[in-house]
């Protein structure tokens, strides 16, 4: 199978007034976090890494901040335009692994539920989600919130395609039948005639 990483990066800062939003969940803070749409940026890190993962472009390609229609949007909607980008492209998601930075609020005591959040989002198992919270130590980032992403993706084995027709000989015996059957134009060569099954069946071929 093909295998494709996508990284994403976002950071907003804190803004009084407004409602917190990470992982498409609110939490209780004194301040949420600036920006054109709800500012979830884990959201906004994660739509970015799956679409540079397909090389899709980013955020700002589909939902440019210029445009009035994303103020204070769901980020949802984001995320759920990169999901069908990657299917689109043949792909899907094997595991992600996110890093908050920030100082506060506490992630590690609601990480359970952000990453339970994150997963029905994306609609897959939360075993492979993982969300670990760092604080700025030394950064002198204390009133701004970051979010790196990895995400890992496969292709998807299209049901019905063509399947490669293989045969593994172990003797040398069987190597040399097979040269003089293809010389002397005999019947063609199978490994049925060796008396073996072959490794698949020649019906599913399309």
């Amino acid at each position: 199978m093909g295998m494709r990483i996508g990284y994403g990066f976002d950071s907003h800062a804190f803004k009084p007034g407004v409602p917190l939003v990470i992982g498409g969940m609110k939490i209780e803070h004194s301040e949420g976090l600036a920006g054109h749409s709800d500012g979830d940026l884990l959201l906004h890190a994660i739509t970015d890494a799956l679409l540079g993962a397909v090389s899709a472009g980013d955020i700002g390609t589909f939902f440019p901040p210029s445009d009035m229609r994303w103020k204070n949007a769901d980020s949802t909607i984001f995320l759920k335009t990169a999901l069908e980008e990657i299917a689109t492209a043949g792909y899907r998601i094997v595991n992600m692994d996110c890093v908050l930075i920030l100082m506060r609020p506490k992630i590690v005591p609601i990480a359970g539920e952000m990453r339970a959040r994150v997963a029905e989002l994306l609609d897959i198992s939360e075993r492979d989600v993982s969300i670990k919270a760092k604080t700025p130590e030394g950064l002198n980032q204390d009133g701004t919130a970051v979010a790196h992403v990895t995400v890992l993706l496969e292709s998807i084995d299209v049901p019905g395609e063509p399947k490669r027709m293989t045969a593994t000989m172990e003797e040398p015996d069987e190597v040399d039948e097979m040269v003089r059957t293809l010389i002397d134009g005999e019947e063609p060569y199978s490994t049925a005639r060796l008396g073996r099954k072959p490794a698949f069946d020649t019906d599913d071929l399309t």
